[in-house]
C-alpha cells in the first residue's frame, strides 16, 4: 500500500505542476482558455490572479515532492498535511466552480490518503 501511496503522491504532484503551467503560463492561450471555458476578454481581467493560483498550485507540488523524500513518519505527515490541502481545495472548487474538479483533484488526494493510512 506504501508503494501505491507513493505513486499517487507523485501522480498528484504532476497533476499540481500541470495546474501550475495553465494557470501560470497558459490561462489567456488558446489551451488554457479551452481547459477552463473562458474567453478572451475574461482572461486578461483574471490573468494576475490565475497566476497567483498557479503559484499556489506549484507550492501543493512542491510540498508533495518533498514528503516523498521522507521516510516513515515524517513522510506519512507531511504527506498528510498537503494531501488534506488538495481535497479541501478540490471540495472547495467542487462546490464554486465545476463539480469535476472533485473527481480530477479530490478523489485522487483522497485515495491517496486511503493508501497511505492503510500502510501506516
Amino acid at each position: 500500500m506504501l508503494i501505491l501511496g507513493k505513486i499517487l503522491i507523485g501522480l498528484i504532484g504532476l497533476l499540481h505542476i500541470y495546474f501550475l503551467v495553465l494557470e501560470m503560463f497558459l490561462w489567456d492561450k488558446p489551451m488554457g482558455l479551452k481547459v477552463f471555458a473562458n474567453t478572451p476578454e475574461k482572461a486578461v481581467l483574471t490573468k494576475v490572479l490565475a497566476q497567483n493560483q498557479g503559484l499556489y498550485n506549484g507550492f501543493l507540488a512542491a510540498g508533495l515532492f518533498w514528503a516523498l523524500t521522507l521516510h516513515d513518519n515524517f513522510l506519512f505527515q507531511v504527506a498528510t498535511f498537503f494531501l488534506s490541502c488538495v481535497v479541501v481545495a478540490g471540495v472547495f472548487g467542487a462546490i464554486t466552480v465545476s463539480r469535476k474538479i472533485l473527481y480530477i483533484q479530490a478523489m485522487p488526494a483522497v485515495l491517496a490518503l486511503m493508501a497511505l493510512y492503510l500502510a501506516h
